[in-house]
């Protein structure tokens, strides 16, 4: 999860003031968070409660549906609790609406919101099946629209994957396969990239540029010169990228720095959570 609030951070002064080149300096007094890491949080803490409630393994139950409608609702609880408690990071006006509603209904969405706050269930899941089931449980409360539900998901695997050992060109197979054309490159399509906040045209992008990176840094540096919605592209391209590379305690420490007491403590709360978790496949 460290992997998507780094580079939400460092998007962050980009994403009304693109850079398209990799020179530029990590972090500085102009770097904030913004609603990616904020969302990523919540869904963290949505599922440390909803285990606290179930008190017994993923693998035993990813079918039962009791455990979705209770992720489901956390889901919500959290969502809603950390967006109105952090208002002023950025939030589409559909989601700004949906934290306001006296009974929150999904909207329809193929917004990225979808994907940037994903990571925890690619981190917390034990089989690909546990990847599809929380996925959807989490997304759906929302980001009801297909393509949505399919850019949680390509991120999801994505990190799966990679926390599975597997390599690059087997990662980039299944994401072709299941969800998106990843035939292209960063250098072809930078210079008339344009800004967009769907799924379809954030997710692929952010998978080829971890897919074209040499390090955890480099993969958000590659990321960031896209231009775009460059903290939600660097959220999503370093929630990959960490599980693959694992992430600098350097640049772990700076992130950290940037989040309030109370994101803090459900960062620390998550890192000791998520200690030892083991994917199969």
């Amino acid at each position: 999860m460290i992997g998507a609030i780094i580079g939400d951070i460092v998007g962050s002064r980009f994403e009304l003031n693109n850079i398209k080149t990799k020179d530029f300096d990590l972090f500085n007094d102009e770097c904030r968070i913004t609603d990616d890491s904020v969302l990523t949080l919540a869904i963290a803490k949505a599922i440390m409660e909803s285990e606290k409630i179930l008190k017994f393994t993923l693998a035993s139950h990813f079918k039962n549906d009791e455990y979705c409608k209770i992720l489901t609702s956390m889901s919500i609880k959290y969502l809603r609790e950390f967006g109105n408690k952090y208002p002023n990071s950025g939030y589409g006006g559909r989601f700004r609406r949906w934290l306001h509603q006296l009974n929150p209904e999904p909207y329809n969405s193929f917004g990225n919101g979808a994907a940037m706050r994903i990571s925890p269930v690619g981190y917390f899941a034990r089989t690909i099946d546990d990847i599809n089931m929380l996925s959807k449980c989490v997304t759906n409360v929302t980001h009801n629209h297909q393509e949505g539900v399919n850019g949680a998901l390509a991120v999801a695997q994505s990190i799966f994957f990679c926390r599975c050992g597997l390599h690059k060109n087997e990662i980039r197979k299944k994401i072709q396969d299941n969800f998106y054309n990843l035939n292209f490159t960063i250098d072809e399509i930078r210079d008339d990239y344009e800004f967009s906040a769907t799924c379809q045209k954030t997710v692929p992008q952010s998978i080829v540029a971890f897919l074209e990176s040499s390090s955890f840094e480099d993969a958000i540096r590659i990321a960031i010169s896209l231009g775009g919605d460059s903290d939600t592209i660097g959220a999503i391209t370093g929630s990959i990228a960490q599980a693959f590379y694992q992430v600098p305690s350097d640049l772990e420490e700076k992130a950290l720095n940037y989040l309030d007491k109370e994101l803090r403590d459900v960062y620390d709360q998550w890192k000791m959570f998520i200690e030892n978790k083991n994917c199969l496949y």
